[in-house]
């Protein structure tokens, strides 16, 4: 039954999600046809001043990103998000795919992405059904969401809704909006010239492409954009071979291409001089022989960037996160888990080194393979447009809940009243049971469920990294923190000298497994207390309800000669249990209460921010969570010491408090500004200075010597 509900984890996350989007929808702001958003301005335009009834209208979503800001196309390149849109539409009013103009390449360091810095306009044609009264206007109304960088990256997005007529006949053009509207059309991809054709060829590593029929032999630049962010490098430079019967091209193939496609799709934007033409490449199979250093010269290249280079390389992005892991072995919110594997080492010791290390093993897989299962899906809502970070489940009462239900099971368990896996009755034969790889495996799982509620130092950048990457770079840097999770049991299994050091089986284990319950049991008192801070006192009422329906299946199940009466009353408070998650409480968190260090301070915003910086006072921010221990830790440590609160006082230091124990997008945002997806981040803005990002363990003097200008 306990391996029963360690599964159900899997489904917690996406019940965090549906406990989220509430909160998400409620903070949305009144649609209008215009919006102004952190660096970014977004309007919602027609072409004509009436939409054709029976046939298509072009609209568009106007993006202008603040000078030195970009925003990207539908293949953002090394790193970034296209821009979306979710419209919402009477029934019959379809809505087409974003025409997309031309992009540019912009290359900084290592990365290299595609997108626009300069006023882009996103064509939509909207179809309106041929029996829509004439005399009702219809509404247009869409959700836009994009990226836009500089040396950070913000996430941003805009309800944006207009109305407009319905006619007949031939609508007439919007004069304010016509000239530009036309303009978006000559930026976007033609089709190549009649007779002209493509194809490509993968060998050696390399991509190449002829394009015959065309003549491109008096271009001064030309640059190919494929809309497959995984088939090149896009880094790499594009070597040209250019005659007056067509053009060869060949680049390196990207590290996460997998298999040659059927077609290869993109855009071919060639330049003379001030005037750029863009044509729609669809390429097939077919012999291609790869230009030669001789024979190439170099596609167009933009200096500027699209995307910041961040000072986190792959190779130190995975020590980081390897390092990261092997540290989270060490912080209390895993300990009582850790206990549970602590056991089944010394059980499996007198069974021979190879019990061992399939045990060993076993749990690695649990622990890496939950650490990518929640980076999957971390960066497959941040990709749909939710602002969330590392430990972003613990931002739902929901999954408080559901976790201090198995973690007082487990806890019950451990102290004799359901045994996991094997009999602990005659200490002697049955103490040497093998409990199961399944038990490892999940033990696995569970040390990354309750690690989210810690940031171990060198997690920080390397996981802020992580989600700014593509698919695969993001899962490797996840499975690297994994592993370093898992490393001191591969250690052991694997290396005899360690191993050697395990005590044998004995008596003692039975008093061991009884004792570390009780940090099960203290994890759920501070699960509840997180919950209270979230969600009030009505919910920690009713889960203190399912608390007891838990209690009392557990007694029912591990009771000996148990009947099927006492199954039926077990599975029946389970069900009660399961059935208070639902409550409307757990979905409708309540505004932090703040603790004591954070009532004595403000609340972050980038606004207050720059106020306080402009009145001359040095800053102190504290992105902290309830559930973050390391945030605990550093609170009623380093900066509740009296150095601090002196140095605070004598500097006249501003501190403001960023709570992210309910999800919080501005504060996701913030985070990401710095490289973060996840709490701890502590940052000094001395006066008169750049701001200084602090390690995520801090002690007094660390503090106070970042106060100096």
């Amino acid at each position: 039954m306990i391996h029963l509900v360690i599964r159900s984890l899997i489904l917690l996350p996406l019940l965090t999600t549906l406990a989220l989007l509430p909160a998400a929808a409620s903070a949305a702001a009144p649609p209008s046809s215009r919006a102004s958003t952190p660096h970014v301005e977004a309007e919602l335009l027609t072409e004509t001043t009436a939409l054709l009834r029976g046939g298509d209208s072009t609209v568009a979503l106007k993006l202008v990103p603040e000078q030195g800001w970009h925003t990207y196309w539908i293949n953002a390149g090394d790193s970034g998000l296209p821009t979306r849109l979710l419209w919402t539409l009477p029934d019959g009013v379809g809505a087409g795919a974003i025409q997309w103009p031309a992009p540019h390449r912009a290359s900084l360091g290592e990365l290299t992405n595609y997108g626009y810095d300069d006023e882009t306009l996103h064509l939509v044609s909207i179809a309106v059904p041929a029996d829509w009264p004439l005399n009702q206007p219809l509404k247009l109304q869409a959700k836009a969401k994009w990226l836009v960088c500089k040396d950070v990256c913000i996430p941003g997005e805009a309800e944006l809704s207009l109305s407009r007529p319905v006619t007949d006949g031939a609508a007439d053009l919007d004069p304010a909006v016509a000239p530009t509207f036309e303009q978006a059309r000559a930026e976007l991809p033609q089709p190549l010239p009649e007779g002209a054709s493509a194809r490509f060829a993968i060998a050696g590593g390399q991509f190449s492409m002829a394009l015959e029929g065309a003549d491109f032999s008096q271009a001064q630049a030309i640059d190919f954009f494929p809309y497959d962010g995984a088939l090149v490098n896009h880094a790499a430079p594009q070597k040209l071979a250019v005659a007056s019967g067509g053009l060869r091209l060949t680049q390196a193939l990207s590290g996460y291409f997998l298999e040659a496609p059927t077609e290869v799709g993109g855009v071919l934007v060639v330049e003379h001089g001030k005037q750029r033409e863009a044509y729609e490449i669809k390429a097939a199979p077919g012999s291609v022989t790869p230009v030669t250093g001789e024979s190439a010269r170099p596609a167009a290249a933009s200096p500027d960037a699209v995307a910041p280079a961040g000072t986190v390389g792959l190779a130190s992005a995975l020590l980081l996160a390897l390092l990261g892991g092997l540290i989270l072995n060490l912080m209390p919110c895993v300990f009582p888990v850790l206990s549970l594997k602590a056991l089944s080492l010394a059980q499996s010791a007198e069974r021979g080194r190879g019990e061992q290390r399939r045990q060993a093993l076993a749990y690695s897989a649990g622990t890496v393979l939950s650490c990518v299962a929640v980076a999957g899906l971390l960066l497959a809502l941040r990709a749909g447009g939710e602002a969330l970070g590392w430990g972003f489940q613990l931002q739902s009462p929901l999954f408080i809940a559901a976790l201090a239900y198995l973690m007082l099971a487990l806890g019950l368990a451990m102290s004799g009243l359901l045994e996991i896996g094997t009999s602990w009755m005659g200490v002697g034969s049955s103490l040497a049971d093998r409990p199961g790889l399944a038990g490892s495996f999940f033990t696995g799982v569970l040390a990354v469920v309750v690690a989210s509620p810690c940031t171990a130092p060198f997690m920080g950048s390397a996981l802020g990294y992580a989600v700014t990457q593509p698919l695969a770079v993001a899962l490797a840097v996840f499975a690297a923190l994994g592993l370093g999770l898992a490393l001191p049991f591969l250690l052991i299994g694997f290396v005899p000298a360690l191993a050697r050091q395990l005590p044998k089986p004995g008596l003692w284990m039975l008093t061991f497994k009884q004792a570390m319950a009780f940090p099960l049991y203290l994890t759920v008192a501070w699960l509840l207390w997180v919950l209270t801070r979230q969600a009030g006192a009505d919910a920690l009422g009713l889960i203190a309800c399912g608390l007891v329906a838990v209690a009392l299946a557990v007694w029912l199940l591990g009771r000996p000669g148990r009947g099927r009466v006492s199954v039926a009353i077990a599975l029946l408070s389970l069900a009660s249990a399961a059935y208070l998650l639902t409550t409307p409480a757990l979905r409708t968190p309540t505004t932090p209460a703040g603790s004591a260090q954070r009532a004595e301070h403000a609340a972050w915003s980038a606004e207050k921010v720059r106020a306080l910086r402009a009145e001359g006072r040095s800053v102190f921010v504290d992105f902290t969570a309830d559930w973050c221990i390391t945030c605990k830790v550093n609170e009623r440590g380093a900066l509740a010491s009296d150095t601090v609160r002196e140095a605070f006082e004598r500097e006249q230091v501003a501190v403001l408090v960023a709570d992210w124990t309910s999800a919080d997008p501005a504060i996701t945002k913030g985070l990401a500004e710095f490289g973060r997806n996840g709490v701890p981040l502590y940052l000094v803005y001395p006066k008169g200075g750049e701001p200084r990002v602090l390690p995520q363990v801090l002690t007094p003097q660390i503090v106070v010597d970042a106060l100096k200008r």
